[in-house]
């Protein structure tokens, strides 16, 4: 072991990290030993700042006492059940409670272990729904250009971002992508949902006189899409995403991993918007990052769709071995609850003012190119190094680190997405402390 840091192993060669310049990392690692509330602890004792709940995920803050005791008492009692022709109770109640609080129409949850998994199930629920209802023809999905629907096969096809498909061959046939929402020259520095752009929903058509209604499934977006750098949606654009679908009998998922559980200030995106999806993909919040778990929820009649035929026969040929998994459960319900108990899935808008006009406050900051907002989610976009892009992003998050505040970065922009537990001084120091490290990066 590190003599100097006796949890952290001599050896870091073996374990191949996710998404990450692992070189980089190996020569200056950066570990989090202990999370409490907003902060984490890093190896040497500092506290760090979360300003991103994790990775967007830790919406109830760190080692909450119900989710913590929820977790104990579910590993004495039941640990594992298996998810095929068999149940335990708890993942009957978490489907119940999340109904309660699920945008409207959403009748019925399919659980599943990550927000990757929820959108793989979501695609081929939209599939085997056209199926089962005799419309075979409709095998087409359409994504949008730098969405991200996570990493599996299917999200990835479906996805816009380059780098995360470029290097994996032909992906899924029959695929075509609307174009992203990000119009700088028309809406830099919008102070929440942006003015210009419902026009492009109206691509959705194209798309259709292309292809034709009767070969396409599904359309799926991020309702605000988080992971390329928190691109808004134009006023009227996903009600216009609708009303076309509605149309022409096509699918409309929303993908809320990412601002499913009160990130907007409300339960979910489709209940910001007002929006009624088809089917709505969640994970992350959920059980507040603890432990994996995901939830792709429907409405009664995709649901119903499936269920006819001889009782005794499988409806939907798909599942996963960890599906609702009784820790996973018991750890959702205590995450529900807590949310509950604090007021979080709303409380995002009692903050959202504040929020915002610390934000743009960094609108002269050096290299600051766009500020973007909505409820408790940000953007600072950066002026990218000529030749060099992502490096001015990636300087501030290493030096936002070495000062005890956690950024994410994607390209240029610096996403945040504090604990919803967040309060005006972590928001002060949030901005206090990127302003410094704006004033010191090149």
């Amino acid at each position: 072991m590190n003599q100097q840091f006796p949890n952290i192993p001599n050896d870091l060669s073996a374990f191949w990290m996710p998404f990450s310049a692992n070189r980089q990392f190996k020569k200056a690692p950066r570990f989090l030993v202990a999370a409490k509330d907003m902060h984490y602890t890093s190896a040497d004792g500092r506290k760090i700042l979360d300003g991103t709940a994790g990775l967007w995920c830790v919406n109830a803050g760190h080692a909450r006492p119900k989710i913590v005791e929820a977790i104990q008492r579910q590993a004495e009692e039941l640990d594992y059940a298996p998810a095929f022709q068999m149940a335990h109770p708890k993942v009957f109640e978490l489907a119940n409670r999340l109904i309660d609080i699920a945008p409207k129409g959403m009748e019925h949850v399919f659980f599943t272990n990550s927000g990757s998994e929820s959108v793989e199930t979501a695609l081929k629920i939209a599939l085997a729904y056209h199926r089962a209802k005799g419309d075979g023809s409709r095998f087409r999905l359409i994504g949008r250009e730098r969405g991200y629907h996570g990493v599996n096969f299917g999200g990835i096809s479906v996805g816009g971002i380059v780098p995360n498909r470029k290097m994996f061959g032909t992906l899924l046939t029959g695929v075509d992508h609307l174009p992203h929402t990000h119009l700088p020259k028309r809406n830099a520095f919008t102070r929440g949902v942006p003015e210009h752009g419902v026009e492009l929903a109206d691509e959705l058509e194209r798309i259709v006189g292309l292809h034709d209604a009767s070969t396409i499934a599904a359309v799926i977006v991020e309702p605000v899409a988080g992971s390329t750098g928190v691109i808004l949606p134009p006023k009227g654009y996903l009600k216009r995403l609708r009303e076309i679908c509605t149309k022409h009998g096509i699918l409309l998922i929303f993908d809320e991993v990412i601002t499913g559980y009160g990130r907007l200030g409300t339960p979910f995106a489709a209940d910001y918007f007002d929006v009624q999806p088809d089917i709505v993909v969640t994970a992350k919040g959920l059980t507040n990052g603890v432990i994996p778990m995901g939830a792709v929820m429907v409405t009664a009649e995709i649901h119903d769709a499936f269920m006819h035929g001889p009782e005794h026969m499988i409806e939907f040929f798909h599942g996963y071995t960890y599906s609702g998994n009784p820790m996973a459960a018991a750890c959702g319900l205590a995450t529900l609850e807590t949310y509950k108990d604090e007021g979080l899935l709303t409380r995002g808008a009692e903050l959202a003012p504040y929020w915002e006009d610390a934000l743009h406050s960094l609108r002269d900051a050096p290299y600051v190119i766009d500020v973007r907002n909505i409820g408790l989610v940000g953007a600072i976009e950066l002026e990218p190094i000529a030749g060099a892009p992502t490096k001015r992003a990636f300087s501030a998050f290493i030096k936002a680190f070495e000062s005890g505040l956690l950024i994410r970065t994607t390209g240029d922009i610096i996403a945040l997405s504090p604990p919803l537990i967040v309060e005006k001084t972590h928001i002060d120091q949030i901005v206090d402390g990127l302003r410094t490290i704006l004033n010191t990066i090149e």
